[in-house]
Formats: structure tokens, sequence, C-alpha cells
């Protein structure tokens, strides 16, 4: 069953003080100049307010301080009212946050997970939702693993790529099975960050498993992109 994405933001007054915070602290913090460098090299996905990362965590931690844990919809309404600002350092706050608690969140959470990967998409968000969000809820919910079977085959590439790249932190608990259907499913895909995808998943899995990689790779070689070999042997 596909998941349905959720179409309202929770209500949560854990959100209001955060987001009442968070908007006030970091555009004081913006600077226009580092914000069109910023810009420029994403590509024009989303415009910046200009705040550096090492500043920004450290903005966080103050709009943060005395804030209680969150609950499941405390989480959800965070992201997604992060997600529906323009700024993309807003963004950059709703992955960190759900990166932190996502053992707080059940496998209910998917449905607002696909919606951010689906928002403003571009590789600095997804890549850390797809590792450490969407992953962390497989991992405490193998169940979820028949949801990245229906995920790889979107038509959405970076609904694949996070299929792809779900399990770039489970080391040896990894599915290689499902790993290696995955990116067999994609192999034929011309696009880039699909086939960038494939070769960094093996890769992460060669650290754990070299020898399945390395024969994985070499009996399909002919199936898999030349950019996807290339990333994959990288370091095997």
């Amino acid at each position: 069953m596909t998941e349905t994405a959720p179409t309202d933001v929770p209500d949560s007054v854990l959100a209001d003080t955060v987001l009442q915070r968070l908007t006030t602290v970091y555009p004081a913090a913006g600077n226009p100049f580092r914000a069109q460098e910023m810009v420029a090299y994403m590509k024009g996905v989303a415009p910046f307010l200009g705040i550096r990362t090492p500043e920004r965590r450290a903005l966080s931690r103050t709009v943060l301080d005395g804030t209680p844990r969150p609950d499941e919809h405390d989480c959800a309404a965070v992201a997604l009212r992060c997600f529906a600002l323009p700024e993309r350092e807003y963004h950059y706050f709703a992955v960190d946050y759900l990166r932190r608690h996502v053992k707080r969140c059940s496998s209910d959470f998917l449905p607002v997970a696909r919606r951010l990967v689906t928002t403003v998409s571009w590789w600095d968000t997804v890549d850390h939702l797809a590792a450490h969000v969407v992953g962390g809820l497989v991992a405490a919910d193998p169940a979820l693993g028949a949801r990245m079977d229906e995920w790889i085959g979107d038509e959405d590439l970076w609904v694949a790529r996070t299929a792809i790249l779900h399990q770039l932190r489970f080391k040896e608990a990894t599915d290689a099975d499902r790993l290696f259907a995955h990116c067999l499913r994609r192999a034929g895909d011309t696009d880039f960050f699909l086939r960038k995808a494939i070769g960094w998943s093996l890769r992460e899995y060669g650290k754990t498993a070299p020898a399945e990689a390395r024969s994985f790779v070499a009996a399909h070689t002919g199936r898999l992109s030349p950019l996807s070999v290339r990333e994959a042997l990288k370091h095997l």
C-alpha cells in the first residue's frame, strides 16, 4: 500500500515556539553577499539567508534552548513548517531536527518524510533525509522495506534516490538483496543523481562487505553505468 502524503500541518505549541524563535534569530544573522554565493553553489534551488553551517548550528542551539523533547506530531509540525519557508537554512534546520529526533517517530512518519523529500528537492536535503530519517525509520521497522521497494520505481527521481540510499548507514544490517535489487532496478536510468546514488550505496556497502560489493559490480558491469561502477569501486 502506498502511503498518503499529509495535507495539513499538525497543531503544535512546541512548533509555534521553535518557529517564532527561528524566524527571529536566523534572519538577524543573514549575510546577503554570502547568500548570493550559496544560491549560485546550489544551482538556484532556493534562496538563502547566507548563514554558514557552523554558525547556523550554533544559532539552532540557541533556538532550541530550554525547549522540551518533541513527539511525532511536533516533529512533523516543525519540519513541515520549516519546509514551507523559502530560505534553505530553514530546511536544513528541519533536517537536523529530524536527524536528532527520528527515534521518537513511528512508521507513520514515513509519509511526512516523503513529502519533505519531494519539497524543493536537491541533494543537500534529500541525502540526509534518506540516510538519517527514512533510513532511521526503516531500521526501526524493517517492514517499511516494502515501501522502499515501491519508492525505487517512483517516477520522482528523488524518491527513487532515497530508496537507493536509505541503507547507507546500515553496515552489517544492510539487506544486501534489497540493495542490489534496487541498484539493478534503476541501473538503466541516465539521470546523474540516480547513477551516482547507485555507486555511492555500493561503495558504502563495500566498506562492510567488500567481496560481495566487488562481486556484484563484476557480475553486472554491463548493466551498471560507468559512473556507478567508478563510484562503487573507488575504495575497493
